[in-house]
């Protein structure tokens, strides 16, 4: 069985690792796809592999970077860990802070566990299916978060990505009933961590995503229902690791 509190402290050893670049210059590389890498990234998925490892050797890791094991063998596998070592490079090099590390447990398509590390706030969020999502900051007693899932026909506060904004996104909600009154930006899964908090109603995401990007802020978001787990879009393990277009909190 895994442990949340050994993924925390995984979790937040990473997060050291990335602060030991944050403050100095970052030089940055990009990969085959142009997304930015950085040695903070490289760092931190060192850490969160050896962690994983330790405590958990017989447990397969998908990693943003390390290589993708072929879909005839994963596609098998009971459960697995899916990393995101530094979740929103692009807010790392900017130095706003909106950047997290990402480590989720899925079984059968679903994350059943989630921690999202925010290291420039030493903030945690985190879940499990059976205990529910929480939010801690620094050394302080966890606090259980929960939200009331969106009424449509209300308006609603939607989360929008500081760095992958659409212009036409208040038009396709207005299309489906939904009225936005404000729009909120962030970075990496904050966004998710967001909704789930109550601070906004719905993510709508129109643009492209990968799986280890959104697993473990889906877990924040899923056991954060005050009457249960919440639905969501996402499904893991998919052959090619990319999600479609989703609205997250907009029960259909």
């Amino acid at each position: 069985m895994v442990d949340v509190k050994q993924i925390k402290e995984i979790a937040k050893r990473a997060g050291a690792k990335i602060l030991e670049h944050y403050h100095s210059d970052v030089s940055v590389n990009f990969k085959a796809d142009t997304s930015p890498l950085t040695q903070a990234d490289l760092d931190a998925h060192t850490e969160i592999i050896k962690g994983l490892q330790q405590y958990y050797p017989e447990i397969p890791v998908i990693s943003e970077e390390s290589k993708l094991p072929v879909f005839d063998e994963r596609k098998n596998w009971p459960q697995f860990f899916l990393v995101d070592p530094l979740d929103g490079t692009k807010e790392f090099i900017k130095k706003n802070g909106e950047f997290t590390v990402n480590i989720a447990l899925v079984k059968n398509s679903e994350p059943v566990l989630g921690v999202v590390y925010i290291p420039a706030e030493d903030l945690i969020y985190y879940a499990t299916e059976k205990e529910g999502a929480f939010k801690q900051k620094s050394s302080q007693p966890p606090v259980q978060i929960q939200h009331s899932p969106y009424v449509k026909g209300n308006s609603a506060k939607i989360m929008v990505s500081r760095s992958h904004g659409g212009s036409d996104t208040k038009e396709k909600l207005a299309a489906l009933g939904v009225n936005v009154s404000e729009e909120i930006p962030s970075g990496s899964s904050l966004k998710f961590c967001k909704v789930a908090e109550g601070t906004a109603d719905l993510y709508p995401r129109f643009g492209p995503t990968m799986e280890w990007d959104t697993a473990a802020a889906d877990a924040v978001f899923r056991y954060s229902g005050k009457n249960g787990a919440r639905k969501s879009p996402l499904k893991y393990n998919k052959p090619d690791l990319k999600n479609g277009e989703f609205i997250l909190g907009l029960d259909r």
